[in-house]
């Protein structure tokens, strides 16, 4: 006779009913009411609210520096997470810890500290200036604090693949003949990317909704250094409400877009590492 399985939590339709109910109050009628205004925008009004001059070059900057940090981050992000899990170290849990920093250092003050340091009389900046590089208030500033906020999303997709990671494979690699540099590309590298990418593509996301620690060093100069999220807050700080709400719904679908990107990433490393 086969005994009546119990649940620690409610059953399947309470617990499944305030899921539905949470996330609609939290995410899904905000989310809907932004698309309903766009929609009584009307697409002529919608269309040249995104379309405008301003607005492309913000879009351009937005996913460019996002783009760059996104890369730098898989690169020193994957480094980062193989000197975590692989060596011992005086100072590894300090480490570990800084990782998470960006996560719980608030936004504005991340910005407020990195514009510190890379202004022309900063640390930083000091350092920069004889090479002819000007970090505050330029592009590379934004990418510098991207970087910042996003190395975390890497490093920490990273650690649990390294960790299950049998040694045995290198080891095999060895006795065949194989360099460590061969080693690495053809055997550790391959299972290491898709978690990899499903990391940056999470960094990039992140990047490119990112406000509060851009907002002091880009210097939030129009066609120059304005992202995208900044000039959501011109708009509405200028009672422009209709040219807001467009260009929040146009990041919105960019965003979607990139979360379905990620969860496809995310499905296509589960069935890799089954393999």
């Amino acid at each position: 006779m086969k005994l009546k399985e119990h649940s620690v939590i409610p059953g399947f339709g309470l617990t499944m009913g305030f899921t539905v109910l949470y996330l609609s109050l939290v995410v899904l009628i905000p989310l809907s009411l932004l698309f309903f205004k766009a929609t009584v925008l009307g697409a002529g009004h919608f269309w040249s609210a995104i379309s405008s001059p301003r607005v492309l070059a913000s879009l351009n900057l937005s996913l460019m520096t996002a783009f760059v940090s996104a890369l730098i981050n898989a690169v020193f992000g994957l480094l980062v997470a193989w000197v975590l899990v692989r060596y011992d170290f005086p100072g590894k849990k300090i480490m570990d810890a800084l990782v998470d920093f960006p996560f719980a250092l608030p936004t504005a003050v991340a910005g407020i500290c990195l514009t510190t340091l890379y202004t022309p009389n900063g640390i930083m900046g000091k350092m920069l200036a004889p090479l002819g590089i000007k970090a505050a208030f330029t592009p590379l500033g934004i990418i510098i604090a991207l970087t910042f906020i996003g190395l975390p999303f890497v490093v920490r997709t990273l650690e649990p693949v390294l960790q299950d990671l049998d040694k045995e494979i290198e080891e095999a690699a060895h006795s065949l003949g194989a360099n460590p540099w061969q080693t690495f590309y053809k055997v550790i590298f391959p299972i290491l990317l898709p978690p990899l990418l499903t990391g940056t593509a999470m960094a990039f996301a992140r990047a490119l909704g990112e406000y509060g620690s851009i907002v002091f060093i880009s210097g939030n100069m129009p066609f120059k250094t304005e992202i995208l999220p900044l000039l959501i807050m011109t708009k509405l700080e200028q009672y422009d409400y209709a040219g807001a709400t467009a260009i929040a719904s146009l990041m919105l679908v960019i965003s979607f877009s990139l979360l379905v990107g990620i969860h496809m990433l995310q499905g296509w490393t589960r069935r890799y590492q089954e393999i």
